[in-house]
Order: structure tokens, then sequence, then C-alpha cells
């Protein structure tokens, strides 16, 4: 076999921009549609909102405006304004910026000078805009290149820094923003700086309290003790504990950075805990028992700190800043001293806490047969390859760069299962076959969740027995027909995981997989259409002779086609909860006795059986 000419002409030297467009992955992570809370249209916006806070942080500028619309995103800041002599180089210029001089950014989340940059070079539209001293400076990119310079000019504007974007939706197709990610990233803003007010979209954003109010806005149901509130420099903690046994759920930050997969900081508060609390007690609790339904927020800020991939979402650094202490030791100290100190002053709560772990040490020993059991089973399910299609690249694989594009589907029957089967990536994307419907698991105990072979083979499968550090999979997507049946499979998995694993749900890894309803096609065109509305849209584009093909279930679809619908073209419904309603409150009306209210409900929101009599009313 020849081998390819490697000479000169091989070798080619890529500007900054080209760089970003060519690779975003290593810039932003995954890219997406805004499905997902990690996708890349929210990472570019996170890029922004973090130079603004660090002007916050440094003590100028307490409001920070915020507008979305239409795909496009407004960010205004009252901070210092970016020196005018080096606004189109600091957002243009790769390794250019204030943050490499640690005396101005100390504690900063963004260090190597490269998120506007990348906010830029993925943008169709990028305009920046400063305002120091009674002047203004304005530059507009395309794509990251460079279209309008405009000299300095006088201005009555207040200093700050505005920056308005629109992604590039050849590399973002069909992307949209979701208010709720967009929301709980603000408030997480909020929370980690008080006395910042932040308005989206004209509404108003604001925190006093920090990470208490961040326990207190996001608790469901109701907890045993009032919320303990710490502090100290560079770190904070809030702790409580759930009425309900659950497992332990943490909110962790670095910097202000939200760390959804923790990182030396989470495993260290987790681990003092611990210690803190068989010290208190003087008593060798079990670690699982002193944990378990423990909800809490920690902080912390290090100087210089490593995370483990460009979108910062999980601490890699062991050490608090150089020739400093440890991660590890600095939280430990923290919670021993503070919390230690906490209960010894509030004998209450503390017999409170002491009761909760005692209940939990009772219950783990009742189920201990049945989780030995459950575990053996689970474990030759696998091995026997009955449930489970794996996937090569699991999520808890720090080195590899795919991980947050992993993949769980959920099917129903052999015959959905199989289409997706062979059609998913089998690098990322990997299937679970439910046999038959699961079971409503409203109210009962999670004694459940290892007595049935579903439950039990589906909590093996996401690995997520003993919480969410482990998951394996990124994306938990629900895959079942469009009828009633299928309907009714969605909101038997949506309780358990509701039911016993609510932070999976909560932290945003849930989804409902889109499938279309219809095809429509003549001899030249192909239109695959979500709703009547788009099946009308392709019959208008196409003509009357198209002809339309009803999908009835998954299994109906070939592989060929099916193909599109769970890579490049999937469509996800992320499964979000409010803060109007409470789990309880949810499951009680959806899973509980029948009411007429739910009846009513029921009847006004089935798409599905609207589709399906307008379908029947065109045939007649």
């Amino acid at each position: 076999m020849a081998s390819e000419n490697y000479t000169e002409e091989n070798i080619r030297s890529l500007d900054w921009k080209e760089h970003i467009r060519l690779r975003p992955g290593m810039y932003i992570g995954k890219l997406g549609d805004g499905s997902s809370s990690d996708d890349g249209i929210y990472i570019l916006v996170k890029e922004v909102v973090d130079n603004s806070i660090d002007e916050f942080v440094m003590g100028a500028g307490k409001t920070i405006e915020i507008n979305i619309k239409e795909g496009e995103v407004s960010i205004r800041d009252y901070g210092r304004g970016i020196p005018l002599g080096k606004v189109v180089d600091v957002v243009s210029k790769i390794n250019t910026g204030a943050k490499y001089d640690s005396k101005a950014f100390k504690k900063s989340v963004g260090l190597n000078g490269v998120g506007s940059k990348a906010v830029n070079a993925l943008s169709d539209y990028f305009m920046v805009q400063s305002v120091r001293d009674g002047q203004t400076k304005v530059a507009v990119f395309e794509r990251g290149a460079l279209i309008e310079d405009e000299p300095v000019k006088e201005t009555s504007l207040r200093k700050g820094t505005k920056i308005v974007f629109r992604p590039d939706g050849s590399i973002f197709k069909n992307y949209r923003f979701a208010t709720e990610y967009i929301e709980k990233m603000l408030w997480n803003y909020a929370y980690l700086n008080p006395g910042l007010t932040i308005v989206y979209n004209g509404t108003k954003i604001h925190s006093e309290n920090g990470l208490k109010d961040l326990l207190k806005d996001n608790l469901d149901g109701e907890v045993i003790h009032d919320i303990i509130h710490l502090k100290e420099e560079d770190i904070e903690l809030a702790l409580t504990h759930a009425e309900k046994s659950q497992s332990d759920q943490y909110y962790s930050f670095v910097n202000g950075q939200h760390t959804t997969q923790g990182g030396t900081h989470q495993s260290a508060l987790r681990e003092a805990l611990v210690k803190t609390l068989r010290d208190f007690y003087n008593k060798n609790f079990d670690a699982s028992d002193i944990r378990e339904s423990v909800v809490a927020a920690i902080s912390i800020k290090v100087i210089e700190p490593v995370f483990e991939s460009q979108t910062k979402t999980k601490l890699g650094s062991t050490d608090m800043g150089p020739g400093l202490t440890t991660v590890r030791t600095f939280v430990n100290d923290f919670v021993k001293r503070q919390l230690d100190n906490f209960l010894h002053k509030n004998e209450g709560i503390a017999e409170v806490i002491y009761k909760k772990i005692l209940r939990a040490e009772k219950e783990r020993k009742e189920l201990s047969g049945i989780k030995k059991l459950a575990r053996e089973r689970a474990k030759k399910a696998s091995l026997h390859n009955r449930k489970l299609r794996d996937c090569r690249i699991h999520y808890n694989d720090q080195k590899n760069e795919r991980r947050l594009d992993t993949t769980l589907f959920i099917t129903e029957g052999d015959s959905a299962s199989g289409s997706i089967t062979k059609s998913r990536d089998v690098n990322t994307q990997a299937v679970f076959s439910l046999k038959g419907k699961p079971l409503n698991c409203y109210g009962l105990t999670k004694k459940v969740v290892y007595e049935n072979e579903e439950f039990n083979l589906l909590q093996a499968a996401l690995n997520i027995e003993e919480g969410l550090e482990d998951l394996r999979y990124n994306n938990v997507v629900i895959a079942t027909d469009a009828d009633v049946d299928g309907m009714h499979i969605r909101l038997l998995l949506i309780t358990f995981f509701l039911q016993f694993f609510p932070e999976l749900v909560k932290e945003g890894h849930l989804f409902i997989l889109q499938t279309p309803l219809f095809r429509v096609r003549n001899k030249k065109e192909t239109h695959y259409c979500y709703s009547e509305e788009e099946k009308r849209a392709a019959l208008l584009k196409l003509g009357v002779k198209a002809e339309i093909t009803r999908f009835k279930g998954l299994g109906e679809i070939s592989p060929d086609e099916f193909k599109h619908f769970i890579n490049e073209d999937i469509r996800l419904d992320p499964v979000m909860l409010s803060k109007e309603a409470t789990i309880e409150e949810l499951l009680g009306f959806y899973m509980g006795k029948n009411t007429p209210q739910r009846q009513e409900f029921i009847i006004e929101n089935l798409r599905v059986e609207k589709d399906l009599f307008e379908q029947e009313v065109e045939k007649s």
C-alpha cells in the first residue's frame, strides 16, 4: 500500500478563530441545541457573564443586565470597562487579558484568556462596547472576523462593558435558549454573590443570604432541622437534612463556577462531614448512614484553580493555591472547627441529626440482605447482556473528552430496542430494554428498587445507588412510542426517578426522545414531521400528491431512518422541575388517586390523542 506523501504542504497553521471553529469542543465542551444545561450555547453565555461577575467581585458594578430574545444575547455590566485601547485585542487575541495578573484577578474563574474569544469565534454576530471616563469604543465581528472598528468617541453612558452576540446557526444547529436553564445559572450567580442584582429580561434576581438562600429555594419537601450556615474567608457552607430518606445531594462551587461534577472540594466535604460527626458523637457510624439525606451547598475560592475541562464542571486542583494547604485539609479544618462549634451550641439540632443517623443505620441493616441479592442479580444480568447494550465510553471516564455525550436510551419492547441498537453510535450511546410496563412506585419505599428486577437493573446500569458522582451516562433518555401506552410508560419512569433519584432530574440529566409522527415524501424530497403543523407545512411544500406515512411505534422506523433521529438531528425534551410545585405535589397529582382535576388536565393536554383524532377526521 503506497503511503501518502508527507511534505511541507501538509503542514498548515490555523489562526485563533479557525482553530476554535474547527475544534469547538476543546473550548466549550459539547455543542448541543440547548436542550441540555451543559450545551454550548449556555457555556457562551456563562463565559461572558463570568467576566461581569469578576468586575462585581473586584468591587466595580452591582448590577448586570441580561436580555435574550430570538437567539440573540445582550449582557451589560457597570464595571470598570475594558481599557479602550485593548477592546479589540481582548476579544480576538488568544492569551490576551487582565486575568494573568493575579493581583487584579486573584481568584477568578477564567485564567486562560480564551472565554470571550471563543464566544466571538462561534458567533455569526458579536459586538463589544466599552465605556470608560466619558468615552466609548465599539467593535463588531462576524465569526471572529473584525468588520467594524469604530474610533473612540465621547459619551454620557455609564461606565462598563456591553457584549451582544448571536451563536452561529451553522455550528449550533436548531438551537434555542431554555429560560429555565438560564434562570438557574443566573440564580447561582446571585447566591454566590450576595448584594449583586441581575436583571434578566426585566426580572430581578437577587440574594442577600448566599448559599442559605440557595438551599431554601431548592429544597423539595420537608427538612428535619433549620439550615446550618457557616462562613469564613474563601469558604461558605449551607447544610441541612431532608426528612425523606434519600442519597446525599450537593451544590458545589469554585470561584463562582458551578462544579456540577464535583471534584476535590466536594469529596473533601463528604469526607469532613463523616469525620466531624463521628468525632462529635464519639461513635464509628457507617459513612453512608451519616451522609444519608444530607443536602448541602459549598463554595470555595482557590488561587489559579485547575479544572478537568474547559467547561469547568469538575475541580481538579489539590491545593488552594501555589504553596498553600491542600483543598482537602482546608475543607476538613473548616468543617471540623465550624460545624463542631455549631453542634455544641445547638444541642437540639445535634440531637435531631443523631436520631437521623440511627434511623439510617436501621434502614440500611434491614435492606442489606436485599441489596446484596439485588447486586448479584444485576451483575449476572449484565454479564449475559439481557437488558443493557452498553457503549464503549462511560461518563466517569474523566480522560475522554466525549464523556458529556454519553447517553442511555431506555426503550420499550424488542422492536424499538432493536431499531435504536442498530442505529446508535456504539461509542457513546447505550440501550436499556424494558420488559413490559414498569411498576407504579408512587408512595413505595426504596426497598422496591432492589426487589423489582426492572428497577434494580436500571439503577445498576446507571450506577446511581450511592448518588450521581459515578453516573455512567450524562444523558438519560426515555424513548417510548408516542401513543397512550408509551405516554404511560414515560410517566411511570419519571415517577421512579423523582421518587428515588430526584437529583438526576434536578441536575438536568433526564430527557424524553422526540421521534417523528409522520414521514411526508415525494420522488425528490423527504420530510420527517413531529406534529400536525409540521405535516401541513411539508404537504404545502411537496404538494397534495406526496406520500404520508404515520409512524405508530419506534419499531416501525427502519434503522437507516432512525439513525438521524438519535444522532445529528436528535430532538430531546428535558424533564425539568419548576419552583412552583414540590415533587410530592407533582407525584400526588399525576400518580395518586384519580381526581377530576387530573382527568380534565389529561383531556386538555394529551397531544397524541388529539393528533390521532385529527388524522381519523382527515381520513373520513
